[in-house]
C-alpha cells in the first residue's frame, strides 16, 4: 500500500524533468555535442586507417588521413605553439594524437610506392595507389607516370640484383620479362587516354587513373563527402552531430589532372625503355655468367618464348606497342638477344678452348709415352705397334669385326662404327685411336650442347621456321646462322692451334733428328711418324669434328652442300662453292700439308740412313768388299756367223741379279716403308722418298766415277766384269726407284743427264764390241729382274709401273717368277711361286723349239681365262714341279671364293 502512493509521485515527475532536458539539449549543449563527436572521430580515425593500411587499401587510408587534418584545422588543434588551443588545454590527450597521426602521411606514401614496384598488383589497386600519392603531394598526373616508371625502374634494379642463389637465373630473367611487359599494360591502363569516338574494350582497360581521380573529387551534391563515413554514419548515433563540414568534407587537387598527351606519354616511355637497356645489360650480363652450358642458355630462352607467346601476354600486345608507342617492340630482339649471343659466344670460346688445352696436354703425354718408355722393360704393347705397324697390322684382336657384321652390311653400318680390320686397313693406330676418340668425345659434347640451342628438328627448312615464327612472340632460332658460325670459326681455330702444337713439335723433332747418329731407332721418329698419323686421321676418326664444320646431317644447308656439286654448270660460268665445304676442305688441306711435312721429315731421313750405308759399300775398292757384294752370274750361249759364213757357238756370262748391297738397300726400305704402313703412306711422300735415294745414289756413283786413279795396295781398278755388274746396278735402280710421271706416255721414264753421263762412265769401261753383244741380253735380263721383284719391292715399284714388259699374255716364252690373277680380282694380288722350278727352265732353252710347247687347254678355250683360277692352272701346267698344281688347286678354290 505503501508503495503505490511512492510510484505515483515518482511517476509523473521523472517525464516532466526528461522533457526539460530536451528542450535545454538543443540550446545549451549542442556546440558540446558537436565537439564531442568530431574529437570522437578523431581518436578512432588512427585506428581505421591502420586497418585500411593492413589491408593495402592506400587510398582509403588516404582519404581517412586527410579527414584527420582537415578535423585537426576544424578543432585549432595546431601544435606549432603560434595560437592558443583551448580544446588541448581541456583535453591534453589529443596532443599526443595529433602528434601520432603525423606520420601516417609518410608512411602511406611509402608504402603507396612500395606497391607500385609490385608486378602481381591489380590494375585498379596501382591506380589507387597512384591517386594516393597525387592526393599527398599535390601532383600532376605527369608526376604519377614518373613515379610510376621510376619505381618500375626500382624494381628492374632490385630483380637483377637478387642473389643468384634465391632464385633460378631463368626465373630471375622471365620475372624481369614479365615485369617489363607488365609495366607497359599498366601504363596503357593508367594513363593512356582513347581518342574521342573511339569505343572501348572491356579485355584492354585505359585512363583508371583519371577516372579513379573524378571519383573521389566528384563535385556533385550526390557524390560529395568521404565514402568511410558514409558507411560509419549507419551505424553510430553520435555521427549525427557532426558538423556538415565534415560530413560533407571533399578530397581536392591543387593542380588539373588533366589527360596526358600520346606524344608526351610516348616519349616517356621510350627514354624509360632506353633507361633501363643499360640496367638490363649490366644485370643480365652478370645473371648469364652463372651459366655455365649452352642447354642452360636455351632452356632460358625458351622459358621468355613461351612466357610472351602465352595468351595473356600477347593477345593485346601489338595493340598496345601501337598505342604507346607508334610501333611494336620485342623484349628479346632489342634487350635480351644480343646478351645471349655474347654469352653463347663466350661459352664456345671458352669451351673449345679447353679442348686446345686438353688436346696439347694428350699430344704432350703421347710423345712423352713415345720417347720415353720404348726400349723399357715395361713398355706398352701399344708403343710397339707406334714403332712397327706391321706388327700392329697383322695381330689380332677381339673388336677386329663388329658383333653384327654377320647381319649388318657395311653400306648400312653407322659412320661411328668402326671395325678393328678397317683400323688397321687404314693404318690408324692403337695411340692414333685413342687420342682421336678422346678429341671426338669433348666435340661430340660440345656439339650436342651447343645443338640443343638451334631447332630440333634438322630437316625444316627455312620457309617453315618463318612460317611457325609468325605465330610465336619472337623467332627463337632466328641467329641460327650465327651460331653455326660461331661454332664453325672456334672449331677451327680449335684445330689450327692443335696444329700449331703439331709444328712445334715436328720442328723440335727434325732438330733432333739432324744431330742424332741412329737417326733411324730414335725414339724421336716414332714421334714424327705419330703425327704424321695423327693428322692424316683427325678429319676421319673425329666424325664429330667434320659436323661441327659442315653442320648436322640432315639439315638444309647440308643437304644443299652435298647435291650442289652435281648441278650442272654453262660455259663461262664458275661453279658455286659453298662456303661450309670451302672450310672444310682447307682444313683438311691443312691437315694433309702438316701430315706430308712429318712424312717428310721420315723419309729424308730413312734415304740419308740407308742410302749412306750403301754409298759406303760402293765406294769400297778392296777385293774381298767388291767379292762380298757380288752375285751369281747366267751363262749364255749365243751363235756367231763368221766372215765365211760358219756359225760359231760361245757362251757369255752377264749378271741376272743386283749386287747384295742394292738389294739389301731396297729391302731396307721396303721394310721402313711396311714398317710405317706402306699400304697408306700419301704417294706424294713415297715419291719424295725414292726420288732422294734416287739422288744420294746417283751422288754415289758421281763420287766413284770421280775417284782418283791412285793405286794401292789391296785396291782393284774398274775391270770390264765390275763395269757390266755396276752398269746392271744402276739400271736396275733407275727403273726401280723413277717413278711414273703423268706427263709421259711412254712405258719407260727418260733418264736425266746424270743418269745417262753415269752410265756413259761405266760403258767406257767396257769393250764396244762386247757391249753391243751384251746389250740385248742385259735389257732382258733388267725386265726379267724388275718382274720377278715387283712383288718383293712393291711398295717402292707402285701399280703403275708392275708387269709392264708383260704383254705377250700368258703365252710368252719367258718364265715368270710372278703369278697374276684375274683383273676382277678385289683380295689377292700378285703371289710369287717358287724358284726351284723357273731355275730348271735354262735360259739356253728359250730359242724356237719353246715356242712350240704351249699349252692346249688355254688357246681351245678362250673362256677359261675368265674363270676364278683359270690363270693359276695356265701356269701351273707350264711347270714341272710335281708338287705346285695341288697348291694352285688351292688357290684357284680361294680365288673363286671372293667371286
Amino acid at each position: 500500500g505503501r508503495a503505490a502512493p511512492r510510484d505515483s509521485r515518482r511517476g509523473p515527475g521523472k517525464p516532466a524533468r526528461e522533457a526539460g532536458a530536451q528542450q535545454i539539449v538543443p540550446q545549451s549543449q549542442e556546440k558540446f555535442y558537436c565537439l564531442a563527436a568530431q574529437i570522437q572521430l578523431l581518436l578512432q580515425i588512427p585506428e581505421k586507417i591502420w586497418t585500411a593500411m593492413e589491408s593495402s587499401q592506400y587510398l582509403q587510408a588516404t582519404q581517412l588521413y586527410l579527414l584527420c587534418c582537415h578535423l585537426q584545422g576544424i578543432l585549432q588543434l595546431d601544435s606549432s605553439g603560434t595560437r592558443y588551443s583551448p580544446i588541448l588545454a581541456c583535453f591534453p590527450i589529443l596532443a599526443r594524437q595529433v602528434a601520432a597521426s603525423g606520420h601516417f602521411r609518410s608512411t602511406i606514401l611509402q608504402e603507396s610506392k612500395s606497391l607500385l614496384k609490385s608486378q602481381t598488383v591489380l590494375d585498379q589497386a596501382v591506380a589507387e595507389a597512384l591517386c594516393s600519392i597525387m592526393l599527398l603531394e599535390d601532383s600532376s598526373p605527369r608526376q604519377a607516370l614518373a613515379d610510376f616508371l621510376l619505381a618500375r625502374k626500382s624494381a628492374i634494379q632490385q630483380l637483377l640484383n637478387q642473389p643468384h642463389h634465391d632464385a633460378g637465373i631463368k626465373a630471375q630473367v622471365c620475372s624481369l620479362v614479365e615485369l617489363l611487359a607488365t609495366t607497359l599494360y599498366q601504363a596503357h591502363a593508367l594513363f593512356y587516354t582513347l581518342p574521342e569516338g573511339t569505343p572501348a574494350d572491356p579485355a584492354l582497360p585505359s585512363g583508371l587513373l583519371f577516372s579513379a581521380l573524378e571519383t573521389i573529387t566528384s563535385q556533385h551534391p550526390a557524390g560529395k563527402g568521404v565514402s568511410v563515413l558514409k558507411e560509419e554514419t549507419k551505424l553510430s548515433t553520435w555521427f549525427r552531430y557532426l558538423p556538415p563540414s565534415v560530413t560533407e568534407f571533399q578530397l581536392t587537387l591543387r593542380t588539373l589532372a588533366h589527360p596526358i598527351s600520346q606524344d608526351y606519354l610516348r616519349d616517356t616511355l621510350q627514354k624509360w625503355i632506353d633507361m633501363c637497356k643499360e640496367d638490363i645489360s649490366i644485370g643480365i650480363t652478370s645473371l648469364l655468367v652463372y651459366v655455365k652450358s649452352l642447354k642452360g642458355l636455351a632452356g632460358i630462352r625458351d622459358a621468355v618464348w613461351e612466357l610472351l607467346t602465352s595468351e595473356s601476354m600477347s593477345q593485346n600486345w601489338e595493340t598496345v606497342c601501337c598505342r604507346l608507342l607508334d610501333k611494336p617492340i620485342s623484349f628479346w630482339e632489342d634487350l635480351l638477344q644480343q646478351l645471349f649471343l655474347d654469352r653463347l659466344q663466350t661459352l664456345t670460346k671458352e669451351g673449345f678452348e679447353d679442348i686446345a688445352a686438353s688436346s696439347r696436354e694428350l699430344l704432350m703425354q703421347a710423345v712423352q709415352e713415345l720417347e720415353a718408355k720404348f726400349g723399357s722393360p715395361t713398355h706398352n704393347k701399344h708403343l710397339l705397334f707406334e714403332q712397327n705397324m706391321a706388327s700392329f697390322l697383322w695381330s689380332e684382336s677381339p673388336n677386329d669385326l663388329p658383333p653384327d657384321a654377320a647381319w649388318i652390311t657395311v653400306a648400312n653400318r653407322s659412320q661411328f662404327a668402326k671395325s678393328g680390320l678397317s683400323m688397321k686397313a687404314q693404318a690408324h693406330s692403337p695411340c692414333v685411336q685413342s687420342f682421336c676418340s678422346a678429341l671426338d668425345s669433348k666435340l661430340k659434347a660440345k656439339l650436342d650442347d651447343l645443338l640443343s640451342y638451334l631447332p630440333s628438328d634438322a630437316s625444316l627448312s627455312k620457309e617453315t621456321l618463318k612460317r611457325q615464327s609468325r605465330n610465336s612472340a619472337f623467332d627463337r632460332y632466328a641467329d641460327t646462322g650465327t651460331v653455326e658460325e660461331l661454332l664453325r670459326t672456334h672449331c677451327i681455330s680449335c684445330v689450327d692451334d692443335m696444329l700449331g702444337s703439331i709444328r712445334e713439335e715436328l720442328r723440335h723433332a727434325e732438330g733432333v733428328l739432324q744431330g742424332c747418329r741412329d737417326a733411324l731407332h730414335s725414339p724421336t721418329l716414332n714421334t714424327v711418324l705419330f703425327m704424321a698419323r695423327l693428322c692424316r686421321s683427325l678429319g676421319e676418326l673425329c666424325p664429330h669434328l667434320k659436323q661441327c664444320i659442315l653442320g648436322k646431317p640432315g639439315s638444309p644447308e647440308s643437304v644443299t652442300m652435298e647435291l650442289w656439286p652435281l648441278k650442272k654448270v654453262g660455259k663461262g660460268k664458275t661453279p658455286e662453292v659453298n662456303p661450309r665445304k670451302a672450310k672444310w676442305q682447307e682444313l683438311n688441306e691443312r691437315l694433309l700439308q702438316d701430315s706430308l711435312s712429318a712424312y717428310r721429315i721420315w723419309s729424308h731421313i730413312v734415304a740419308k740412313v740407308l742410302v749412306q750405308n750403301f754409298t759406303q759399300s760402293l765406294l769400297k775398292d778392296e777385293a774381298g768388299s767388291i767379292l762380298a757384294t757380288a752375285t751369281s752370274w747366267e751363262e749364255i750361249e749365243i751363235e756367231e756367223e763368221t766372215e765365211t759364213g760358219n756359225s760359231i757357238k760361245s757362251k757369255i756370262r752377264l749378271p741376272v741379279q743386283p749386287s747384295w748391297s742394292v738389294q739389301a738397300l731396297l729391302f731396307s726400305l721396303c721394310q721402313e716403308v711396311g714398317r710405317v704402313g706402306g699400304h697408306t703412306l700419301p704417294k706424294v711422300t713415297l715419291q719424295e722418298l725414292l726420288k732422294t735415294c734416287l739422288t744420294e745414289i746417283l751422288a754415289g756413283y758421281e763420287k766413284l766415277s770421280e775417284g782418283k786413279p791412285e793405286k794401292k795396295e789391296g785396291m782393284l781398278p774398274i775391270t770390264q766384269n765390275r763395269a757390266l755388274q755396276l752398269l746392271y746396278d744402276l739400271r736396275y735402280l733407275n727403273i726401280v726407284l723413277t717413278t711414273k710421271r703423268e706427263d709421259i706416255k711412254s712405258s719407260r721414264n727418260k733418264q736425266d743427264s746424270r743418269t745417262e753421263k753415269l752410265i756413259d762412265f761405266l760403258e767406257s769401261y767396257i769393250d764396244p764390241f762386247d757391249l753391243d753383244v751384251f746389250t740385248p741380253h742385259l735389257n732382258s735380263n733388267l725386265n726379267r729382274l724388275v718382274q720377278r721383284t715387283s712383288v718383293l719391292f712393291g711398295f717402292l715399284i707402285g701399280e703403275e709401273n708392275q708387269y709392264t714388259s708383260r704383254s705377250s699374255g700368258p703365252t710368252s716364252q719367258d718364265s715368270h717368277n710372278t703369278l697374276p690373277l684375274a683383273s676382277s680380282q678385289i683380295r689377292f694380288g700378285l703371289l710369287p711361286l717358287s724358284m726351284s722350278s723357273s731355275r730348271k727352265t735354262k735360259s739356253v732353252l728359250r730359242n724356237s723349239e719353246h715356242k712350240t710347247q704351249i699349252p692346249a687347254p688355254a688357246l681351245t678355250r678362250a673362256e677359261e681365262t675368265f674363270r676364278p683360277g683359270s690363270l693359276f692352272r695356265q701356269l701351273a701346267s707350264e711347270e714341272e714341279d710335281t708338287s705346285a698344281p695341288s697348291l694352285f688347286k688351292q688357290l684357284g678354290w680361294l680365288s673363286s671364293m671372293t667371286k
